[in-house]
């Protein structure tokens, strides 16, 4: 079952109080928003989330600590219009947790894993009809390139993607497992030794598949526009490229003017809406990396509206 990455730091950084009102824009299986269930016991919990299973799953956990929430199917990047639809306009924090949940790669049939046989899949809203057998069988040289460079950060992204395409003109590229084998011969026997060639390949479809590095900043502009002064938005990330977005987003909301920079007395007026709790990004302690390998690479960052 899925485990909550970096669970106690992210609760005791919420500012929680018992009349909240909190968004979950990444309910997964309810790991995080049980904890905070728990704690507003006068408030209200918003969760979003697309998977079937994981809605299924987390309104019979949440249902055992309360009535006080509501599980809205959609993507977090519909925030704003979702709780406005439901009188919504002020929030008092934000978690948004970026990673695939464990039962979504451990369900082989989802197509996630390169470890798993199954149909090329990898959507995280089974309604959605961009897959990624559709990706595969049918980008072009160029776009298959473009993706595994940019999302996946593969030093042999255009090898992979030429196999590719030579491969699908013969029979199309049905299974994960197929792909995995088409990979391995676009990549260098010394390179297979260091990590598997697959990793970076999949986590670019599954980017490209669920358009997740698109829907980051317009999500964030909007759940740190609802939100009150004293209230915080809190981000897992689980690999450079979402955190890079989200660590220039905040450290852009939070700069101060360079016109104004070390002036006395400074106007209120002037000085940024929001600010950093912590400056570094909280990475999991060693006791979780025990726990939890899959914690290794999360990193956590947190913005609060001080205006």
């Amino acid at each position: 079952m899925h485990k909550s990455v970096l669970k106690k730091e992210v609760i005791e950084n919420l500012n929680i109080r018992e009349d909240s009102i909190i968004v979950d824009a990444t309910l997964g299986y309810a790991g995080d928003s049980s904890a905070i269930l728990e704690r507003i016991k006068k408030g209200f919990l918003f969760a979003f989330d697309q998977d079937n299973d994981a809605i299924e799953y987390s309104t019979q956990i949440l249902s055992k600590i309360g009535t006080n929430f509501t599980i809205i199917k959609s993507n977090f990047v519909n925030l704003k219009q979702e709780l406005n639809k439901r009188g919504i306009n002020k929030i008092d924090g934000a978690l948004f947790d970026l990673g695939v949940s464990s039962p979504q790669l451990d369900n082989k049939e989802r197509g996630f894993s390169y470890h798993e046989d199954a149909r090329l899949d990898m959507r995280m809203n089974q309604d959605a009809s961009l897959d990624a057998y559709y990706v595969v069988n049918n980008y072009s040289l160029n776009d298959l390139n473009r993706i595994f460079k940019e999302y996946g950060e593969a030093k042999f992204s255009y090898q992979i993607a030429k196999k590719i395409v030579n491969y699908r003109k013969t029979q199309p590229i049905n299974t994960t497992l197929e792909l995995v084998e088409i990979i391995k011969m676009a990549v260098p026997e010394r390179e297979r030794r260091k990590k598997h060639p697959a990793k970076q390949i999949f986590q670019a479809i599954r980017i490209e598949v669920n358009h997740e590095l698109d829907v980051i900043r317009p999500a964030l502009e909007q759940a740190l526009q609802m939100l009150n002064v004293g209230g915080r938005v809190e981000v897992i990330t689980f690999h450079s490229l979402e955190d890079r977005i989200v660590k220039n987003y905040f450290k852009e909301l939070c700069a101060v003017d360079e016109k104004i920079k070390g002036l006395p007395n400074i106007s209120k007026d002037l000085l940024p809406d929001f600010k950093l709790v912590i400056n570094k990004a909280i990475t999991p302690t060693d006791e979780e990396l025990n726990d939890n390998n899959r914690s290794r690479s999360a990193k956590l960052r947190i913005i609060e509206r001080i205006k």
